[in-house]
């Protein structure tokens, strides 16, 4: 037999190999045990699943994800650029509008410039919603489902990366100030000052715990690198861990709290590995449009573009209920519960790779 290309030997063997998907099986078969799980959890809870289209007018309004564009040509020729949406939540809400109570959804969503082991260019969210209860319901939810996935496959431990949490354990409840306390020895209230976020005092309490902040950072970047890298691998430690009451800023969609410093927003935590991210949803949509537009704003300083509001999705929200709402990262959610490292371990089709991609 003569010997390989180097060029074979680099190309990275396609998904459909079967060497390939006798290997991933049995991670695949028990995704399709959860996505039943799941469904089961709901319909006892009086949900109703709804499947949302794909093309929207806007792929969402965060400065740090990115899309997919797309068009749509009409019978005469015109154009009309479109999105693939990097969640379900524009149209659920839409149906909240409309009158709908308890809706989850199984949707693909999309999002560009993210490609590694907990993320895939296009990947499933499972979504809820919850017309006129508190957010702190999610948490519940949270529990039950993780519980119920558990069960589903027969699993004892979820697990990712070396680390281990019981799923049938109450989650810990968390403030986001008593992890950046207890973990990186910061007193978030102080950074956050009495008029305003204190950006230069915040750098300075970053690098005194060895966090590289550069120049252009801003408070929500100095944030962001802190949670990352000195906090979130504490997290779902044995059990799940709820992160809850994030600072105003960064919760771009959620209403704020009795304390306007904080915004009605967590997330669920488990194995150090973030899972869902939970709101207690604003309704009003002039709010709504400034914190858009600021968002678009600051994605145009970073990466020299932005992406449409929803116009629809902005009038619907005028007359939609107080609701809380979430989404799950359901892929994941399958790497925890069997033990998978790897996301394309547990994706049936995942998006092909250049030979030199890494």
């Amino acid at each position: 037999m003569s010997k390989p290309s180097s060029d074979s030997l680099d190309k990275p063997s396609p998904w459909w190999s079967p060497q390939i998907h006798s290997g991933r099986r049995r991670f695949l078969e028990a995704r399709t045990k959860l996505t039943a799980a799941a469904r089961e959890f709901f319909a006892a809870e009086s949900f109703v699943e709804v499947d949302c289209a794909i093309l929207q007018a806007s792929p969402g309004n965060e400065a740090h994800i990115s899309a997919f564009a797309t068009e749509i040509v009409d019978p005469s020729g015109a154009r009309l650029p479109l999105y693939l949406p990097a969640s379900p939540e524009f149209a659920c809400k839409k149906l909240l509008s409309a009158g709908e109570k308890r809706i989850f959804t199984l949707a693909h969503a999309f999002r560009n410039r993210e490609r590694g082991k907990l993320h895939h260019p296009e990947f499933t969210m499972l979504e809820w919603y919850r017309a006129n209860e508190p957010y702190q319901r999610l948490v519940e939810d949270c529990a039950g489902l993780l519980a119920a996935c558990a069960t589903a496959v027969g699993c004892g431990d979820f697990s990712f990366a070396g680390s281990f949490a019981d799923p049938f354990a109450e989650p810990e409840v968390l403030s986001v100030a008593e992890a950046f306390d207890r973990f990186a020895g910061i007193d978030l209230c102080a950074v956050l000052g009495g008029t305003g976020p204190d950006r230069e005092r915040f750098a300075a309490c970053a690098c005194k715990i060895g966090i590289r902040i550069v120049e252009d950072d801003t408070w929500s970047d100095v944030f962001s690198k802190i949670l990352c890298e000195t906090i979130e691998p504490h997290l779902g430690q044995g059990q799940a861990t709820i992160l809850i009451d994030y600072p105003a800023g960064e919760a771009a969609l959620a209403r704020l709290g009795p304390d306007k410093r904080f915004a009605e927003r967590f997330e669920l935590f488990v194995c150090g590995v973030e899972l869902a991210n939970g709101f207690g949803e604003l309704t009003d949509p002039a709010e709504q449009r400034r914190r858009f537009e600021a968002e678009m704003t600051e994605r145009r300083r970073i990466y020299g573009e932005s992406y449409p509001l929803d116009e629809d999705f902005l009038e619907a929200l005028a007359i939609m209920p107080e609701a809380s709402g979430i989404a799950l990262g359901f892929d994941r959610l399958v790497m925890l519960a069997t033990g998978a490292q790897h996301i394309e371990q547990v994706i049936w089709t995942p998006v092909v790779r250049n030979a030199d991609a890494t």
